[in-house]
C-alpha cells in the first residue's frame, strides 16, 4: 500500500477523479475503470459519502483507539552506559534510566529471557521515551506525538500481537514540526489498515488478561484488548460472488491494489471468509467506508470494504461464511462493490491465490 503522504484538492475534482487521485494517495482499492472524459467535464464538489442508520448504530460510538486520551509525559534520555547491579531485571533497569527494556534488548543484542549479569555493561540509546498507561493505543500515542505509529513500531522492534503493556517505555521517533492545522493534522494522522491492525489494541494493565471472543454480536469496552486466533484453521473462501472488476497487484501511473474489487448488487450479504476474530467493524478509514477486518490467526488477516451494513463488531468471534455485513457503495465508490483483501504478517497478497477456483 502506498504511503498516504499527499494532500488530495477535493473541490476541484470531479467524483472519478476523485476516486483515482485518493487512490493513487492511499492505494488500498482500484475502481473498475476511470472515464478520461469526465477528466474534461467542470469541476463540482462531490457529495460526502454516507453510510446508513443501521451501520451507525452497530459500531462504537467512536473507535477504540479515540477512547483514552493520551497524557504526553515523554521523557528524554541521554546515551548512556549502565553497569548492572546485583538484583538488576532488564525491567528494572528500563525504569532506573527512563528508557524502554524492549530498546535496551535490541541495543545490547539481547534474548528472551533477556538474563543480565552483575557487572555486565548495558548502552543505553539516547531518545525521547513515552511511558505507556493504561487503556492508551499505538495510534493514539503517535498522534499525541505528532508522529507516524508505523515509525514507532519500526523504532521499537513491535512484533504481533502488537499489544502493549502499562508502564512499557515506547522510543518516540524524531518528528519535525508538529503539525497545527487540520489540514497539517489529517494528513499526519490518516488511518490505514496496517494502523489498525498493529495500533488498535489498549494497553493492558500489569497481568491483565485479554477479552475472549463472543459469538454474539456485542461490543467489548473500548478499555479491552481482545484475545486473538493463535493458529489459522481451515482455508479461505469467497466472501461474495460476482464479477471481478480489479485484480490484484500494480498498474500503471503508479496505482496498486491491495486486493480484488468484485462487482455485487447493493445489499448482498457479505461472508466471512474463513473464521476468526474481529479486529475492527467501523468506517474510520474513509476510502474503504463501512469496514471490516477480521483477524484469523497466524499472521492471517481479511479485510472487506464499502459495505452498505456492519452486522458485527470488535471482537467478535465468526465462522467461515457468517454474514459480516451487507455490500454497498460506501467510501470513495461510485458503484456497489466490495472491496476484499488477504493479508499475511501484515503485508497484502494475491487472494485468487488463496481461494477456490470458482
Amino acid at each position: 500500500m502506498l504511503q498516504p503522504h499527499e494532500r488530495i484538492a477535493r473541490h476541484s475534482l470531479t467524483r472519478n477523479s476523485l476516486a483515482l487521485a485518493i487512490l493513487i494517495t492511499l492505494g488500498g482499492c482500484i475502481p473498475a475503470s476511470v472515464d478520461t472524459s469526465a477528466r474534461r467535464a467542470p469541476a463540482q464538489q462531490p457529495a460526502a459519502p454516507r453510510l446508513p442508520t443501521d451501520l451507525v448504530a452497530l459500531i462504537e460510538h467512536e473507535p477504540v483507539w479515540e477512547a483514552r486520551k493520551v497524557a504526553e509525559n515523554a521523557q528524554t534520555v541521554a546515551e548512556s552506559i549502565y553497569i548492572v547491579q546485583p538484583g538488576d531485571t532488564l525491567r528494572g533497569v528500563g525504569n532506573r534510566t527512563g528508557a524502554g527494556s524492549e530498546i535496551l534488548a535490541m541495543a545490547n543484542a539481547l534474548e528472551a529471557p533477556y538474563i543480565i549479569r552483575p557487572g555486565q555493561k548495558l548502552r543505553v540509546p539516547a531518545g525521547r521515551y513515552h511511558l505507556v498507561s493504561e487503556g492508551e493505543t499505538g495510534i493514539a500515542i503517535a498522534r499525541a506525538y505528532g508522529v507516524s505509529w508505523k515509525d514507532v513500531v519500526a523504532s521499537n522492534g513491535l512484533e504481533d500481537p502488537f499489544i502493549l503493556r502499562r508502564d512499557q517505555r515506547l522510543l518516540l521517533p524524531k518528528a519535525g514540526t508538529r503539525p497545527q492545522t487540520l489540514e497539517e493534522r489529517a494528513a499526519a494522522f490518516r488511518i490505514d489498515i496496517d494502523d489498525i491492525l498493529t495500533g488498535g489494541q489498549p494497553a493492558l494493565k500489569v497481568g491483565e488478561r485479554t477479552a475472549q471472543a463472543k459469538p454474539t454480536p456485542k461490543p467489548l469496552p473500548t478499555s479491552a484488548a481482545i484475545t486473538e486466533p493463535a493458529h489459522f484453521s481451515g482455508a479461505f473462501a469467497w466472501p461474495i460472488k460476482g464479477r471481478v472488476l480489479s485484480p490484484f497487484g500494480q498498474f500503471g501511473s503508479g496505482l496498486r491494489n491491495d486486493g480484488l474489487d468484485i462487482a455485487v448488487p447493493k445489499g448482498t450479504p457479505i461472508a466471512a471468509a474463513a473464521d476468526g476474530v474481529v479486529a475492527y467493524a467501523g468506517d474510520e478509514i474513509k476510502l474503504f467506508g463501512g469496514l471490516v477486518l477480521i483477524n484469523h490467526g497466524g499472521g492471517w488477516v481479511t479485510a472487506y470494504g464499502h459495505a452498505d451494513t456492519l452486522n458485527v463488531v470488535r471482537g467478535q468471534k465468526v465462522s467461515r461464511g457468517q454474514t459480516i455485513g451487507l455490500s454497498g457503495a460506501s467510501g470513495f465508490v461510485s458503484e456497489p462493490k466490495l472491496h476484499f483483501e488477504i493479508r499475511k504478517d501484515r503485508k497484502p497478497v494475491d487472494p485468487l491465490l488463496h481461494l477456490p477456483r470458482s
